[in-house]
């Protein structure tokens, strides 16, 4: 039995909860290891959905949930969550959950920050969720992060709010934005503490043994790879690395734990936020395939902008993501649509290339290139083999698979966890 690694192969929302909760019933342990509560999976389980931003998807299956270092954690988020899912039913306990006990801390100052930086930007506003995620990264790289064990120890937290504060204070004063009291920030963490400590642990360990007894670990990654710090869109990304490398760092573990990479990629592509979007549809069928998806985040509510698969930036993903496998989604959104169109290439300056500039004006310069398919009149809403769907539907799907250069081991045709194709168990390497 091998581990698998789930990530988003686009600008994520491509339907990586359906998938993780289809793979966390066979899990044993489901980690998260990147991001913070702006991103969210939607998982519907018989009568009851979920929406899930910070608790792994694998509690919802009754598997230990295990939240890794590389996350940054709002402890009031964390705890509304809880209680939310709680008084659905969910057992969160923890016996249930456990967070590592090096995990950054995101706290008010960090989301009134965030808020006073993007309305400063204006017209460049990167379109972040406003919630504190990137100052609280920025905060862990300069060493001066509050982390969950901080909150076990009072002198520590102590002088630490003093130096978070010199650092956050000047910089809102300058935006002209309300400032922090170190008071008021200590009284917020000591209510908070003693109902998230007692889900703390030494993940690393934890995960490490789980491994060598045999155990089955799903990791779970927010965002997508175009929206990685270092490989996506910058500076329209996320402030975490979203890559599969990063489940090794993110949760404590040596590379090798990571396993089979399933990529997850829309049978079209969306963005929510600003940043760039070669294939983007501003007419009809954009609208047309938003409708159909009922593509809102889950967490902003926020309409995503909808367009045609790009094979070029699912290719990047593919080879910089590590991915082993694709898992395509809501190819059903496509039914009854008389032609398609996928993106294998751009076009710069009067010449055509094969992947996308990473130089913010180049990008604004590029033109995709499109090749034209046949679309299908049938229907593959409900599909659970390949004999259920439509010939044109089969070819779109191989297609895809020649110019991203890596084959779809499932197929997902409805928000339902059973209807989904298999080719290839990602457990099962």
């Amino acid at each position: 039995m091998s581990n698998v690694t789930v990530i988003g192969a686009q600008w994520g929302d491509e339907g990586k909860g359906k998938i993780v909760d289809w793979l966390a019933s066979r899990a044993d342990i489901v980690v998260r290891f990147q991001g913070g509560h702006n991103a969210g999976h939607t998982l519907v389980v018989g009568d009851q959905t979920y929406k899930l931003s910070l608790l792994p998807s694998g509690l919802v299956r009754g598997k230990m949930g295990v939240i890794g270092n590389g996350v940054v954690v709002d402890p009031e988020a964390l705890l509304a969550e809880i209680d939310r899912v709680t008084a659905q039913g969910l057992e969160v306990t923890p016996r249930t959950l456990r967070i590592a006990e090096n995990v950054p801390l995101i706290l008010p100052v960090h989301g009134a920050i965030d808020r006073a930086r993007e309305a400063a930007r204006g017209d460049r506003k990167i379109g972040t969720t406003g919630r504190g995620i990137g100052p609280a990264y920025e905060d862990k790289v300069a060493r001066r992060a509050i982390r969950l064990c901080d909150l076990a120890e009072p002198e520590t937290l102590d002088w630490k709010l003093d130096e978070l504060l010199l650092h956050h204070n000047t910089l809102l004063a300058g935006l002209g934005a309300d400032t922090f009291t170190k008071d008021a920030l200590l009284a917020h963490l000591n209510v908070l503490a003693p109902r998230v400590l007692p889900f703390m642990d030494t993940v690393w360990e934890l995960l490490d043994d789980s491994s060598r007894a045999g155990r089955k670990i799903l990791f779970e990654g927010a965002q997508a790879v175009m929206l990685d710090v270092d490989h996506g869109t910058y500076p329209f990304v996320t402030s975490s690395n979203t890559i599969a490398a990063n489940a090794a760092t993110g949760s404590g573990v040596g590379p090798g734990t990571v396993g089979f990479v399933l990529g997850i990629a829309k049978a079209y592509s969306t963005r929510v936020g600003e940043g760039p979007f070669p294939t983007e549809l501003h007419d009809d069928m954009g609208r047309t395939l938003g409708e159909r998806g009922h593509e809102f985040g889950t967490v902003t509510g926020r309409p995503r902008r909808c367009g045609w698969f790009d094979a070029m930036l699912v290719r990047r993903a593919v080879r910089v993501g590590g991915v082993n496998g694709l898992a395509l989604t809501k190819l059903d959104v496509l039914d009854g649509l008389p032609e398609l169109r996928i993106c294998t290439g751009y076009e710069l300056d009067g010449q055509e290339i094969r992947h996308f500039p990473s130089a913010p004006a180049a990008q604004a310069r590029v033109k995709p290139v499109y090749e034209t398919l046949e679309g299908w009149s049938g229907t593959t809403y409900g599909a659970r083999s390949w004999a259920d769907l439509p010939a044109q539907a089969i070819k779109y799907v191989r297609r895809i698979e020649e110019l991203v250069e890596a084959p779809v081991t499932l197929l997902s045709t409805s928000p339902e966890r059973d209807d989904t194709i298999l080719m290839r168990d990602p457990f099962e390497n």
